[in-house]
């Protein structure tokens, strides 16, 4: 058996618990004392699942597809009852050109030293449930909502971290590959006290992500660590030619145009803090005056829109540079193929245009090509400006965009948006790059890092974002999506699931609090899938209860969320929106069709009745609630009949807000190949009933808020009255009602609801809501 704990840095847990008292609730401290300990646990782990012996589970996270549930209308030859699925662990979706050890350098970790496995099983389900006690009604309390840095003040045995939390700090990885030099020898800057060599290599085995929390034996020592990781340092080598076999491509001798005989020119781009501009490249032909300006363009969902928003920040705060919007006092439409030709405008050009593309819809590609035509022809002519391509269409698309217009800088994928400022670096110094491949999720990403001494994840970590509103704001907590739907480019374009961690998530709505904002919406493309990625695993209801419970009175009144999927969604998730007080009584839970068999082509994993129930638990727990959704007329397959029991479905939900769209064959989606397509003139007659019908149930929907009084947020002025304001109710609907924007923007007002339409109200102020 490995020899006592004699360090020390690590006391005697009950003198330890001695110093603590009046800290934490007595419950809890007697758990925490050796003498107590066995007791103590005994009545809380007898009801709990019996962990594995081995210290680390090596978990296989793929799903499988059962053929029996998820056939399509063509012919499947049917070879074995069970399949293996895509991969869904987003260190697995890595090529191995650019795998795990080749991208993350370090992670940011903290832990909780505690004396037994027991010990460990308790602290960690103390942490899992927000700070519940086993048994008990009580709450552990803490201040900040990091139930896990209180516990490692209070009862870690590790004395040098305890009192900063638990905080170990950057932890280089082991294993960490750079180009053709194979693993590097590292040495990590940590206090040999804190933990073991052996224990970092086992973190790093895991392959861990930020947000996982790992429990892990001492290996110098008696006792166990619970590891959590707080972020990911992940190292891009943008300067650096890319690896074999990789979609990452990194030319850094560009050619001549065809047509013009000009070498494509680029403004120079510095970072403010962290990467120093290489003197050699700065002084070669591409050098031309520092970039200024830039435009984004951006088109799609919602998503989209916060991650231009991210861009926006990274552009102004990590490189300096200022909208040409905010110069010219212009508003332009969001859809890229609105974009004015350069020669035929007096407005100033950027020296930096980025398109954030969508291609959810069909000739979202021509678009593209037809907003970059006019800025192609201009960097034709000599003019130095750096062209992005990003979002959904840069992802999907790929090498094949700089084949078409060799004029592009820079094709990025979304998962490489916390590196643009260091890939706009290289784009300075006369690289072109596609930057595609598979990438772990950072809070930060890799330019604000420079070496172990400057990193302090206590500083400010996560991506600028410059907002698109001042009272409302958007939230990632989950990226990509694992159900490849037969009709859905997203999990192509978007990659695997990966969800933050909740204390980054809170960090963020504390600080949109401290800024002002009064709602926060939750984005996701599958945002009930939220946290079966992380280790151990977590649910968007236990996020909807940390944030809940975790924002300051009188300042976040609101939260939203998008977009709900019905195979995964939860009685728990109906249970928080029905309870908890800053969570809006609003559910979008896209249907898609309402026949059995075109939602098993769909493989969409639910059936009319399934989604129906779902429906009936929401009318009984929150009957006042709006419901919205998805639905797509005209999918390959679908006979009027079935297309009968899509408007059935409408008939006994009656949605608030229903999304439209006629079935659109997208690449690399296994509908689109189908020989049973849809007419486009049948589509679009379904479509326009379909339009009809929900037109009908809206206003209906509307009509219930007649007579009553409803809190409404003001948002904005009304831009087609400016003598109105608007905001939206609870339940998101749009209300328009007399009142000066400049004195009630962002405040909670009550309203008489004076007149339904179908897609907004009319009202006049009754009082504010305070």
């Amino acid at each position: 058996p490995p020899p006592p704990i004699t360090n020390s840095n690590r006391p005697d847990q009950t003198i330890l618990c001695r110093g603590i008292q009046g800290m934490m609730p007595r419950m809890f401290l007697a758990l925490a004392v050796p003498g107590y300990l066995h007791h103590g646990v005994e009545a809380w782990s007898a009801s709990q699942p019996k962990a594995s012996a081995s210290a680390i589970s090596s978990m296989s996270l793929h799903s499988t597809l059962d053929l029996d549930d998820a056939t399509t209308s063509t012919d499947v030859t049917v070879t074995s009852r069970r399949k293996t699925w895509f991969p869904i662990h987003p260190a697995d979706a890595l090529s191995p050109s650019n795998d795990y050890n080749s991208l993350v350098k370090s992670a940011y970790l903290r832990h909780v030293l505690v004396a037994s496995e027991e010990m460990a099983d308790l602290i960690l389900d103390v942490y899992l449930k927000g700070g519940s006690l086993p048994g008990k009604e009580e709450t552990y309390g803490q201040a900040d909502g990091d139930v896990f840095t209180r516990l490692a003040k209070d009862v870690s045995l590790c004395i040098d971290s305890r009192k900063d939390g638990g905080k170990i700090g950057w932890v280089d990885s082991p294993f960490y590959q750079v180009s053709d030099l194979g693993i590097l020898d590292k040495t990590n800057s940590v206090l040999s006290g804190m933990i073991s060599p052996d224990v970092i290599r086992m973190v790093f085995q895991e392959r861990v992500k930020g947000g996982d929390v790992l429990k892990i034996p001492a290996t110098d020592g008696d006792g166990w660590h619970l590891i959590r990781v707080d972020d990911l340092h992940i190292q891009l080598q943008p300067s650096s030619p890319a690896a074999a076999g990789s979609k990452n491509i990194i030319n850094k001798n560009r050619k001549k145009l065809k047509g013009s005989g000009n070498v494509p020119l680029s403004p120079k781009f510095v970072i403010n803090k962290g990467i120093e501009d290489d003197e050699k490249q700065s002084k070669t032909i591409y050098s031309v005056p520092n970039a200024q300006y830039y435009k984004i363009l951006t088109a799609g969902c919602q998503m989209n829109v916060a991650d231009s928003e991210r861009i926006m920040g990274a552009f102004e705060g990590e490189l300096g540079l200022k909208s040409l919007d905010s110069l010219n006092d212009t508003n332009d439409g969001v859809d890229p193929s609105l974009i004015a030709t350069p020669k035929s405008s007096k407005k100033p050009i950027p020296d930096v245009l980025l398109l954030n593309t969508c291609t959810i819809r069909d000739h979202a590609e021509q678009k593209v090509y037809d907003a970059l035509g006019p800025y192609a022809a201009l960097k034709r002519s000599g003019h130095p400006l750096a062209i992005v391509v990003a979002g959904c269409v840069a992802q999907q698309e790929g090498e094949a965009l700089l084949r078409r217009f060799p004029e592009i800088d820079l094709v990025l994928g979304p998962q490489y948006i916390p590196w643009i400022g260091e890939l706009l670096v290289e784009v300075g110094k006369g690289s072109q790059l596609c930057m595609t491949e598979s990438m772990i999720w950072s809070e930060k990403g890799g330019s604000g890092v420079v070496d172990d001494s400057s990193r302090d994840k206590d500083g400010d970590w996560m991506v600028p974002i410059k907002r698109g509103h001042s009272t409302r704001a958007w939230v990632n907590v989950i990226y990509g999506c694992n159900e490849h739907c037969t009709y859905c480019v997203v999990p192509g374009v978007r990659g695997v699931e990966q969800s933050r961690s909740m204390e980054a998530i809170l960090q963020e709505c504390l600080q949109l609090a401290a800024s002002g904002y009064k709602e926060v919406t939750l984005l996701g493309q599958n945002i009930d899938a939220y946290g079966r990625d992380m280790t151990p695993r977590r649910t968007f209801a236990d996020l909807l209860h940390y944030l809940n419970g975790n924002l300051p009175p009188d300042t976040i009144s609101r939260i939203r969320y998008v977009t709900s999927h019905p195979r995964y969604f939860s009685d728990r998730v109906i249970d928080a929106v029905a309870n908890l007080d800053k969570v809006c009584e609003c559910f979008h839970m896209p249907f898609q069709a309402g026949d059995d068999q075109v939602l098993k082509d769909m493989r969409r994993g639910y059936s009319y009745d399934s989604y129906m129930n779902i429906i009936r638990k929401i009318r009984a727990k929150a009957p006042d609630a709006s419901i919205c959704g998805d639905v797509i007329c005209g999918f390959p397959g679908e006979t009027e009949e079935a297309f009968q029991r899509t408007l059935d479905l409408m008939e006994e939900v009656k949605f608030d807000n229903l999304n439209t769209f006629a079935y659109s064959p997208r690449p690399n989606t296994e509908a689109a190949g189908w020989d049973n397509q849809i007419p486009p003139e049948v589509q679009s007659d379904r479509l326009q009933r379909v339009q009809a019908l929900a037109a009908k149930h809206a206003l209906t929907r509307s009509q219930r808020y007649l007579g009553r009084v409803v809190e409404v947020l003001v948002e904005d002025r009304n831009p087609k009255n400016r003598d109105e304001i608007m905001g939206r109710t609870r339940q998101g609907r749009q209300v328009f009602f007399p009142g000066n924007v400049n004195e009630l923007k962002g405040e909670l007002v009550m309203v008489e609801i004076l007149e339904a339409r179908t897609w907004s109200l009319v009202g006049k102020i009754v009082d504010h809501a305070k």
